[in-house]
């Protein structure tokens, strides 16, 4: 099977992959050193309403620093599994999936890449401390902390949440966004960058086809149902918010539509040691948006580096 991009680098080779793990089956995007399998794993969870493709831009460079790199289809996403209940999108089973995977891999060191619903997940993940991770790299989702205090104390911050209330309502988000083909899931990519053109109509068109696809937008929704509706965030509230010792980079696109930059503010109190940059002309899709920075950034924080400052950014913070 083939990647759905094309690696230019002959050094460099990639395919798809079907790996079972949880009991369910994940098509992985992998991107590797020509002939070799090597034992450091860089694990990039994509986010709503995305698939693994949204990692085109960093499998290559995470390829190229000698990682083995994986981009999975989470649950319910592109050819991997996709179980039929609400309850089978609860948080506690998204983390085991990410443990299986880890396992299923065989790596003896995890870095673990993550951006929106992926973030969420990982977030969670290092907190909880299923698995060692070497290094936690997030994109564009608050930590739970500093998200729920905004939440509670920021009208704006709820606002801009409300799709998460809507998505309660019983079929009706997905046969809106699932309409024309997908039109409404294809614009959100299509117009939601700031540098235009960044994401294609070739592009969109892969994010809409993998929404399209029979139960999958009814998949996507049921993830913001399990937490919300069914308990998962309040679950994982009560077992307490244990500060992250996992070495972290947050990049954050500033010019998100649906979460202020306020949610980032303190997310060193919950995580040690953080390094935290700001792209002030980058939206939601960050590394989408702007990956040549946002590559520039990643590659420096994983070789140990100094992690450079987006030109204009405001209040980074290193560790």
């Amino acid at each position: 099977m083939n990647a759905p991009f094309k690696v230019l680098d002959p050094n460099l080779s990639s395919r798809i992959r079907l790996i079972d793990a949880n009991g369910l089956t994940f098509e992985v995007i992998e991107t590797r050193p020509v002939g070799a399998s090597p034992d450091r794993l860089a694990l990039c969870l994509h986010g709503f309403p995305e698939h693994a493709y949204a990692w085109r831009h960093q499998l290559p460079a995470l390829a190229g620093l000698g990682y083995r790199a994986w981009a999975v289809n989470l649950r319910g996403y592109g050819r991997s599994s996709r179980p039929p209940r609400v309850s089978d999108y609860a948080i506690e089973h998204l983390l085991t999936d990410v443990a299986a995977l880890i396992d299923a891999s065989g790596a003896e060191s995890v870095t673990l890449i993550a951006h929106d619903w992926g973030a969420v997940i990982a977030w969670y993940f290092a907190m909880r401390r299923i698995r060692p991770l070497t290094e936690l790299v997030i994109m564009n989702v608050p930590h739970p902390g500093p998200m729920g205090r905004e939440m509670r104390s920021n009208p704006e911050q709820r606002r801009k949440s409300w799709y998460a209330l809507f998505f309660q309502i019983p079929v009706l988000p997905e046969k809106l966004m699932g309409r024309a083909a997908g039109a409404a899931i294809a614009r959100i990519f299509r117009e939601g960058t700031v540098a235009k053109g960044r994401i294609s109509e070739e592009d969109a068109e892969v994010f809409a086809r993998n929404a399209c696809q029979p139960g999958a937008l009814r998949a996507m929704v049921n993830y913001y149902r399990a937490l919300i509706g069914g308990g998962g965030a309040r679950r994982q509230a009560a077992m307490g918010l244990p500060v992250i010792d996992v070495p972290t980079l947050l990049i954050w696109g500033e010019r998100d539509v649906a979460l202020c930059k306020a949610t980032t503010y303190g997310t060193d109190a919950w995580v040690k040691p953080l390094t935290l940059r700001y792209l002030p002309k980058a939206a939601h899709w960050v590394q989408q948006d702007d990956p040549e920075t946002v590559n520039t950034m990643l590659e420096a924080f994983l070789q140990g580096r100094p992690v450079p400052h987006a030109p204009d950014a405001v209040g980074d913070l290193d560790p």
